[in-house]
């Protein structure tokens, strides 16, 4: 890739947490950097080298971690800001950009590209079969940014609308009643005999693949580390593979 000599910020999915999974566009340019920047579990999966600084904090100070790394990017360092999975999905892309609004007009000039990684949906898409092969919503299930009246309306719509979903932060230990209600909403909206899948730490040691219907789904298969992927009408077994054929009925 090309980013100019003088500081600049490049901001990097590290994927669902192989190694295997980071793209070579993502360790050419990990291989350039003088600072990361991330959320600490993510900025332990760079290996320290002279020349390097690790900048890792907690996962709620992202505004504060984005601007900290548009300054040092203005101060001529060579930047990365690592997320897991892409980016740009519930990620540092959107945290960097809405620092960069509102920060010094100068930042506006600095060299900043966003460099795509393989999502854990996608990851657990491509473990699961093919559930995701036609028209689908990613939903993030946290109520941290937003009010869960309007994680309700969207569960529901979707459901209706007979998009496959995804979610991530499916169930907390803050917030563990709140996936069972999600569950109670995709019962009505979609149907008991609906297809969802549950996999837990894909692509890592311990990795787990369960898929049973909406009726047999149980709150305390999910929890921060399982990406939950929810099926359409059409969604169905082929052997031991879930997908979702590329037609797709007309909804009433």
């Amino acid at each position: 890739m090309t980013l100019s000599n003088t500081g600049w910020i490049a901001i990097a999915g590290l994927g669902p947490g192989d190694e295997s999974m980071v793209t070579a566009q993502v360790q050419d340019i990990l291989a350039e950097a003088t600072d990361i920047v991330g959320y600490i579990p993510y900025v332990k999966r760079i290996l320290p080298r002279p020349g390097l600084t690790l900048h890792a904090t907690d996962n709620r100070v992202e505004i504060e971690r984005a601007t900290h790394a548009l300054e040092m990017a203005a101060s001529g360092r060579r930047v990365v800001v690592v997320s897991s999975g892409d980016p740009g999905v519930f990620a540092m892309a959107s945290a960097v950009f809405e620092a960069l609004e509102a920060g010094k007009p100068e930042w506006l000039d600095l060299d900043i590209q966003v460099l795509p990684g393989i999502t854990a949906m996608l990851a657990a898409s491509a473990r699961i079969g093919a559930p995701m092969g036609h028209d689908f919503a990613a939903i993030n299930l946290s109520d941290n940014l937003k009010p869960w009246s309007l994680i309700e309306k969207r569960l529901r719509l979707a459901g209706e609308a007979g998009f496959a979903m995804g979610f991530y932060n499916p169930r907390s230990k803050s917030r563990p009643h709140q996936f069972g209600r999600a569950l109670e909403i995709l019962r009505q909206a979609c149907g008991g005999d609906t297809l969802i899948s549950f996999a837990r730490d894909v692509s890592k040691p311990g990795e787990t693949i369960t898929t049973v219907t909406l009726n047999e789904a149980r709150p305390e298969m999910a929890d921060m580390r399982t990406v939950v992927i929810v099926g359409n009408s059409d969604t169905r077994r082929v052997g031991r593979y879930v997908y979702t054929p590329r037609f797709a009925k007309d909804v009433d």
